[in-house]
């Protein structure tokens, strides 16, 4: 993943090129086929992931009634960053929707990063708070 590509993603798009260069270096690409799982539930949340192309579906599953869509997710958005700021298990599934290119990057490199830069810790955790208090709107 490129400065140019991260700068798309709305977590990222508020900062300037040598934070993106920073970010771009740590991301890996990660390949998944539709219906493939990139994560379950209750597994421990240590990336966060964002789709460079394809559709995410984030879902739980119902006990007696099967798996509830919360969210489609497409291109551009991003998801599991609630991993990079507490210890809790993943609150849900996320499944390829359709298949999908994710840039991914690791609790450990991001909090490394942040630890360094703490402008860029500034924005990118407010930016976080912007995405959690519009995704509980949405829930209301």
């Amino acid at each position: 993943m490129g400065p140019n590509d991260i700068k798309q993603i709305a977590l990222f798009n508020n900062l300037d090129d040598k934070h993106l260069a920073l970010i771009a270096d740590l991301s890996a690409d990660e390949r998944f086929r539709t219906g493939q799982v990139v994560f379950k539930e209750g597994s421990q949340g240590d990336r966060l992931y964002v789709i460079a192309s394809g559709r995410i579906r984030i879902s739980k599953s119902i006990p007696g009634i099967g798996e509830e869509a919360l969210a489609i997710l497409n291109t551009g958005e991003y998801f599991g960053e609630m991993g990079l700021i507490d210890e809790f298990p993943r609150s849900a599934d996320a499944i390829a929707h359709s298949d999908c290119i994710l840039y991914s990057v690791s609790k450990e490199d991001m909090e490394g990063l942040l630890f360094v830069n703490r402008d860029l810790a500034y924005e990118i955790l407010w930016n976080f708070v912007r995405t959690i208090s519009a995704r509980l709107r949405e829930t209301n």
